[in-house]
C-alpha cells in the first residue's frame, strides 16, 4: 500500500513540471521565433514479483508475470521547431527564414549564439543587430546615406544609396543549420548554442540544400497554440488531480488497517 503513495506522488511531480512547462509556452506565445516545448515520459522500472516465461508444476510455462509499476519520470523537455505565423510589418530590416536554419550572432563574451528572431535594428555604426545589440555574424553595415534596403531570398543585402539610380550589393547574411536542432540549449534572450547532443554547426547560404530562404519585411511569430496548450493544461490539471486521489485512497486504506483489532 506504502508503494502506491510513492507510485501516485511521481506522478503528481510528473504533472507539475508538464503544467511548468505549458505556462511557459503560454508565456511567449507573442515572443518572436519562440518555439513551444513539451515534456516526455517514461515509466520507471516495475517491481517483479513473478517473471513471465518460468516453468510451473507439470512443466507447464507461466504465461504472464506479476509486475507493479512504481510511477512515471520526466524523460525530456523536447522543443518544436515547427514554423510559426508570419506577420507582416513593412520593416526592411525584419526578416523571416521560410525553413531551416537559424541567424548568428556574437555575444558580449565573443562567442556565437543562434536565433530564430529576425527583427534586427541598426546600431551606432550602422550594423544589423539583435534588439540586445548583438551583431549578426558575418557583419552586416548598412551606410548612412542609404535609403534603401534590400534583402534577397539568398540573403544578399544591396542598398540604394542617395544620388544613385543602382543599387550596390554590401554583404550576404548566411544561416546557421544543426543535424539535431532540439538538443539545442536555450540560453535566453531568444538564443540558442550548440551542444553535444545538436551536432557541429553548418553554415550555408540561404536557399542552398538544407537551407531555408529569407523572407524582408515579416517576422516569424511563436508556434504556440493557445487553444492547444490550454487542453494540455486541462489534462495535466486532471491527471495531477487523479494522483491526488490515489493518494487519498491509499491513505485511506492504511488508515483502515491501522484501525484493526483482534
Amino acid at each position: 500500500m506504502m508503494r502506491a503513495l510513492w507510485t501516485a506522488a511521481t506522478g503528481m511531480n510528473a504533472q507539475q513540471m508538464n503544467v511548468d512547462v505549458i505556462a511557459n509556452n503560454l508565456a511567449n506565445v507573442n515572443t518572436t521565433g519562440f518555439k513551444k516545448s513539451r515534456v516526455d515520459f517514461q515509466d520507471l522500472l516495475s517491481s517483479v514479483i513473478r517473471p513471465a516465461g518460468v516453468e510451473a508444476a507439470s512443466g507447464m510455462t507461466v504465461p504472464t508475470g506479476i509486475e507493479i509499476g512504481n510511477g512515471t519520470m520526466p524523460m525530456s523537455t523536447q522543443r518544436l521547431f515547427t514554423q510559426g505565423d508570419f506577420m507582416n510589418t513593412e520593416n526592411p530590416l525584419d526578416m523571416v527564414i521560410e525553413g531551416d536554419g537559424f541567424f548568428a550572432v556574437l555575444r558580449p563574451n565573443g562567442e556565437v549564439g543562434y536565433t530564430k528572431n529576425g527583427a534586427f535594428k541598426l546600431d551606432a555604426d550602422g550594423r544589423l543587430v539583435t534588439g540586445d545589440g548583438y551583431p549578426l555574424q558575418p557583419e552586416v553595415t548598412i551606410p548612412t546615406d542609404a535609403t534603401e534596403v534590400h534583402i534577397g531570398v539568398d540573403g544578399t543585402v544591396s542598398v540604394l544609396l542617395t544620388g544613385q539610380d543602382e543599387p550596390q550589393t554590401i554583404g550576404n547574411i548566411e544561416l546557421v543549420t544543426f543535424a539535431n536542432p532540439a538538443g539545442l540549449k536555450s540560453i535566453g534572450h531568444s538564443l540558442y548554442e550548440p551542444t553535444g547532443a545538436s551536432g557541429d554547426s553548418v553554415t550555408g547560404t540561404p536557399g542552398e540544400e538544407g537551407f531555408g530562404t529569407i523572407l524582408q519585411g515579416f517576422l516569424e511569430m511563436s508556434n504556440v497554440k493557445v487553444v492547444e496548450e490550454m487542453i494540455n493544461m486541462i489534462v495535466g490539471q486532471r491527471a495531477y488531480e487523479i494522483n491526488s486521489k490515489a493518494i487519498t485512497a491509499a491513505d485511506e486504506m492504511l488508515s483502515a488497517a491501522t484501525r484493526l483489532r483482534r
